[in-house]
């Protein structure tokens, strides 16, 4: 059954490839063999249909004759063959999937028949008499009923644009349909689903409008390589554009989208960071504040300052700020928080994923378990924490409900009206600073974030999380977001969040309209650097430069590539225009010392070194190159002397490596061994590891003096020492 399934995958994916690349016949061939594969013969008609058009088409084009529709047609084709595609792969797949989405489709199968003109009055009803069990029962069937429903014909869209723009509904409903459109327009295109989205981008209600806006978007970037077969799609998409403020509802869910990549990240940072950084610092904590002899009685209403002290002293205070940054931007920062907690029986079910956090939901309505007073607050309060998604919320709710009714009151109590004032007032700084879009985009983005990650079975979807989505670069997209400001706006979010590659995209779009920017330029040339592209860096870098001159910034970047790219004597020219800018600059200093050394002209790299030793003599920076510089221009004794001085400080492998090979140059072979030896326990591969550098080194032991036949008498000797079969004697 699995390799049946694979072959089905495979052979429709070959069909999908050949017409992405408008290799027609190559299609209908697989499509032709998809069928008689599978013995599905009631495709048949459709697809002679589509060849006999084709073949007629291709006559007129031998021919020469001018067929002003042939476009059109070809187009048409192209658009039914993918479809034809989508209906064959569903027909056959559905009966031996054990995939959710098929399973889902054989469970609603032996229901009946769904009506949705019925499920919207039974909602309607329903809603009106508060029977919130029976509603959310009937919307998440209403929900599984369209999620896995075929290709919708013109009775069956008519009847869900009605549901969708029903007054009466509760604006659950909306989100709920939305939320089925997208799950099933993620398995196979229909036009049809998507114009309803488009639809429900004009809903008068805030939360279905972005929830809308988002599923469009994604539908558009998973089938980008069909989309402009579809004349109707590109017209609603331009009608929608018409409503004030699209550009910037477009702009901010993609930023949003740039954001949803951090999540991972931060996922990461938390548990590899932030916890156990805290958790090193309890003890502490725990030490410096005695807090064994504090009682409640002790405390005044002042912070304790050794508090502060305390955290300054770590990471963790820029790590807690950098994270409160983060949240005020929007970023998902609860994901590693509420991973765990999706174990409860409500999640099992796919609806429920997505699904808005209210008050009404009947879980909260329990006459057998109520929730009154201070609970009931709190649960009013979580439905303005904007900082948590609704699947979250959830998380927590179904988490407390599991405590024993006196436990959970103690804790519900903390949440008292300064925590409530606190997390409205958070709300309501966001929506100033952002607008209500945001919270809503993030929102939901996060709720679809935790289903395509957690849900039980995740791995029967496409996480549309783990490809590109540069929206930005779609087709369709393109007449609305190409302006200055949005690209801008792109580009330079993406540069912040160091995703070069994506920034350097948009920057290059932005220089091609304004190619005398240097600014532009500048940024292309960074996110090119970034990417280890140094020829590609430097050659922007000095564009930027020919278009404005005299930016230190710009001058030692240009210097840096011109290093990268092994050419010295470009590099030192740039330093020392830079020098001549800034000359109290140490690190300039540094690096023109380091062009002079990989052009050897060791004497004034040493001057250099000296200098910053003499300017900065806390740092140390100059310590290593002055005593290699040393040993390369004879000076044995002086490089011995920054040697001691660099093995008291933390030497490195290659310190011990440097120093032995000073001893050796000043004849003193059991000084060399020694460090030699210490070279090989700092070796991060043992004897091994420390022969590749040292073989690299052969060259300037020779110009040191030392006999090319004494190299394998001092590695011997190295070898018996470090198995243990001779010592050092003093």
């Amino acid at each position: 059954m699995t390799q049946q399934i694979q072959e089905i995958d495979k052979t429709y994916n070959r069909i999908v490839g050949a017409l992405d690349r408008k290799a027609l016949k190559n299609a209908f061939d697989l499509l032709q063999t998809f069928i008689a594969g599978n013995q599905v013969y009631a495709f048949q008609n459709k697809l002679d249909t589509l060849q006999e058009t084709y073949r007629y088409m291709l006559r007129y084009c031998m021919e020469g004759i001018s067929d002003p529709m042939q476009e059109q047609i070809y187009r048409q084709l192209q658009a039914d063959a993918y479809e034809l595609a989508d209906a064959i792969r569903l027909e056959v797949l559905t009966p031996v999937s054990s995939r959710t989405y098929y399973a889902k489709r054989r469970s609603v199968a032996l229901q009946p028949p769904l009506s949705f003109e019925q499920c919207n009055k039974q909602i309607c009803l329903l809603y009106e008499g508060k029977a919130h069990k029976e509603l959310e029962d009937c919307q998440t069937v209403l929900f599984n009923g369209l999620w896995t429903t075929g290709f919708l014909n013109a009775e069956t869209y008519d009847a869900v644009r009605d549901l969708i723009y029903e007054p009466f509904l509760p604006f659950t409903t909306g989100c709920q349909v939305v939320s089925a459109l997208l799950m099933g327009l993620q398995e196979f295109f229909d036009k049809k689903k998507l114009l309803l989205l488009f639809d429900a981008a004009n809903h008068t209600d805030e939360e279905i409008r972005v929830r809308a806006f988002i599923a469009i978007l994604i539908t558009l970037y998973t089938y980008r390589q069909r989309i402009t077969l579809y004349p109707q799609v590109d017209e609603r998409l331009a009608a929608l554009a018409e409503a004030p403020g699209f550009t910037e509802t477009v702009r901010t869910l993609i930023l949003r989208f740039i954001l949803a990549r951090e999540t991972e990240k931060i996922t990461r940072k938390l548990q590899n960071e932030i916890i156990p950084e805290m958790l090193k610092m309890s003890p502490k904590i725990s030490q410096k504040l005695n807090l064994k002899d504090i009682t409640p009685e002790q405390f005044g209403q002042e912070m304790n300052p050794e508090w502060e002290n305390l955290f300054a002293d770590s990471q963790l205070e820029s790590k807690i700020k950098e994270f409160g940054e983060l949240q005020q931007e929007g970023a998902d920062i609860m994901h590693s928080t509420f991973i765990h907690l999706k174990h409860f029986p409500f999640f099992h079910e796919t609806s429920n994923w997505f699904v808005p956090f209210t008050t009404d939901y009947s879980a909260f309505n329990n006459p057998a378990n109520p929730i009154e007073g201070t609970e009931k607050q709190v649960l009013e309060t979580m439905t303005f924490a904007g900082f948590m998604c609704n699947s979250d919320k959830f998380s927590l709710y179904f988490s407390m409900m599991q405590l024993p009714k006196e436990a959970r009151k103690m804790m519900m109590t903390q949440f008292n009206a300064e925590a409530t004032a606190m997390i409205q007032q958070k709300k309501e700084e966001i929506i100033h600073k952002y607008g209500k879009t945001e919270i809503i985009a993030g929102q939901y983005m996060q709720d679809l974030y935790r289903f395509f990650k957690l849900y039980p079975s995740h791995l029967d979807f496409t996480d549309i999380f783990t490809l590109p989505l540069d929206f930005h670069n779609l087709q369709a997209l393109r007449p609305y977001i190409s302006d200055k400001e949005s690209l801008t706006t792109i580009a330079e979010y993406y540069l912040r969040k160091n995703y070069f590659n994506d920034a350097l995209t948009v920057f290059n779009r932005l220089a091609e309209a304004d190619p005398d920017n240097p600014t532009l330029f500048q940024k292309i040339g960074y996110c090119k650097e970034m990417a280890d592209d140094f020829q590609g860096a430097l050659e922007a870098y000095l564009h930027a430069d020919l278009l404005e001159a005299g930016s230190k910034w710009l001058t030692r970047r240009i210097a840096g590539c011109y290093r990268s790219l092994k050419q010295p004597e470009e590099a030192l020219k740039y330093y020392r225009r830079y020098e001549a800018m800034a000359p109290d600059n140490l690190s300039v200093q540094i690096s023109i010392g380091h062009c002079h050394l990989e052009l050897k002209d060791y004497n004034e790299a040493l001057k250099c070194f000296f200098k910053v030793d003499y300017l900065d003599s806390k740092s140390h920076k100059a310590w290593r190159p002055i005593a290699w510089c040393s040993f390369l221009t004879g000076k044995y004794d002086q490089a011995r002397n920054y040697y001691k001085k660099i093995i008291a400080h933390q030497p490195s492998e290659q310190d011990w490596l440097n120093a032995g090979h000073t001893e050796w140059a000043l004849q003193n072979i059991k000084g060399a061994l020694h460090c030699y030896e210490e070279a090989v326990r700092k070796a991060n591969g043992g004897f091994q590891a420390f022969l590749e550098l040292f073989n690299q080194d052969i060259p300037d032991l020779l110009i040191a003096g030392i006999d090319l036949s004494e190299v394998p008498l001092m590695l011997d000797l190295l070898k018996y020492i470090d198995n243990g079969e001779m010592t050092i004697e003093n």
